[in-house]
């Protein structure tokens, strides 16, 4: 695939290594020689450019162990490592910023560290889950309401300058999967009548100020976005017209502020988590709709726009009212994530649907997964094993490399 501008950067392919939680940061939130190797691995596959796993902000206990965090120091010296790696090998990265909310535990021990409640925007607990590493694999418990958003606001900035420090290329804006921007979002679990909660304008704000501070420490062109519209993880959803509606004027604020791309993650089946009504009924929290097609516009207006920049050929076409610059009408790149095979890609970014996309599964078990497609080989399959997820979050507890940095390369099995 041929290089691709991206912001302020020029990617050398399209082709995006989406962000992928491995649970390998051992013994405490500090990346190591492992995850060194295994960046490395992917950057010399080709990536174009390399989304880090979910970055805690803070001390958080999330049900994921050994999540890294970008809070100190000490990440700030162990993703270095990383980040220099990458860039030797020829590829970008950025860091992407994660706060789980009420997707934490107050018995894990990051949370234990932190000194602090299980934070969320209402005292909403998410039904599902469970933390395995807790005796009784306990579920989610109550949050406590945040008292004053802009706290940690001020953590995501002051992650982004941490990731600054540690050498990334920008910073992705996790606002997706069910985690704290998206229980913002959510009125399921959002329940505020402050600023923060209620009307849609009220409920976008919080994911808009946190993006807002990662745009003023990086600039627009060094920072995207990750939105989940179907939801369904960690218990949100909301009914289809509820979730078009805040997601059409969501992503038309986040476009107006001209970040380097969008991530966009259609309905994932893997994501839609079962959920138990008080009849003991079962059914599924996920509200499954064609994000490509309502809020691909929006990002990336079709081509007949881009060729009549008229405020006529605007307003009369299809697409959903949005901030447009007739100057650079598409300064926002859109990948798509979400079960995307390679052929579909090719055929998505050849009409123009879409810009790049991310790659998740694929990279973990084809490390050199950029090769293998600019050469026609298989991917997962024949030429490679097949992905193992029992070691997607977990591994023996003598050997971290398992379902890591153990996958072959092509040229390693042609020896």
């Amino acid at each position: 695939m041929a290089p691709l501008k991206v912001g302020d950067l020029t990617l050398r392919n399209r082709v995006v290594m989406a962000s992928l939680t491995r649970n390998r940061s051992v013994p405490d939130t500090v990346p190591n020689k492992y995850n060194v190797e295994y960046y490395t691995q992917r950057a010399e596959g080709g990536a174009g450019l390399i989304l880090s796993e979910g970055t805690l902000v803070s001390p958080q206990g999330s049900v994921w162990p050994y999540a890294p965090g970008i809070w100190n120091e000490e990440h700030v010296a162990g993703w270095r490592k990383v980040t220099d790696s990458v860039h030797a090998a020829g590829s970008l990265i950025f860091c992407q910023l994660w706060h789980v909310g009420r997707a934490a535990h107050t018995e894990m021990e990051q949370q234990k560290k932190a000194g602090k409640p299980v934070p969320g925007p209402s005292a909403i607990a998410a039904r599902g889950g469970k933390f395995r590493q807790l005796p009784g694999e306990p579920g989610y418990v109550t949050p406590t309401p945040i008292q004053d958003p802009w706290s940690i606001v001020q953590e995501f900035r002051h992650a982004a300058k941490m990731a600054k420090k540690a050498g990334f290329d920008g910073v992705e804006l996790h606002s997706a999967n069910g985690y704290l921007i998206h229980q913002f979002l959510d009125y399921n679990s959002n329940q505020r009548t402050d600023e923060w909660g209620g009307s849609i304008e009220n409920r976008c704000r919080f994911g808009l100020e946190c993006l807002k501070a990662l745009i003023e420490v990086w600039g627009p062109g060094r920072v995207g976005v990750k939105l989940t519209p179907c939801g369904g993880f960690n218990d949100v959803g909301m009914p289809l017209p509820d979730t078009i509606a805040t997601y059409i004027y969501y992503i038309s604020k986040i476009s107006s502020f001209k970040p380097a791309y969008i991530q966009l993650m259609r309905y994932a089946s893997n994501m839609d988590q079962t959920i138990l009504s008080k009849d003991s009924k079962s059914y599924k929290r996920s509200v499954p709709h064609d994000v490509l097609a309502i809020y691909g516009p929006l990002i990336k207006p079709p081509p007949a726009v881009l060729r009549d920049h008229s405020e006529e050929a605007i307003r009369g076409s299809a697409m959903p009212k949005a901030p447009y610059d007739t100057q650079n009408p598409t300064p926002t790149r859109l990948f798509l994530n979400g079960g995307v095979l390679p052929s579909e890609a090719d055929k998505l970014i050849e009409e123009g649907s879409i810009d790049g996309v991310a790659f998740g599964v694929l990279w973990i078990c084809n490390p050199d997964l950029q090769h293998r497609l600019a050469n026609g080989l298989d991917v997962g399959h024949g030429v490679n094993v097949d992905a193992d997820p029992t070691t997607f979050y977990a591994f023996p507890e003598d050997d971290i490399t398992k379902g890591y940095t153990d996958y072959p390369s092509f040229a390693h099995l042609k020896l």
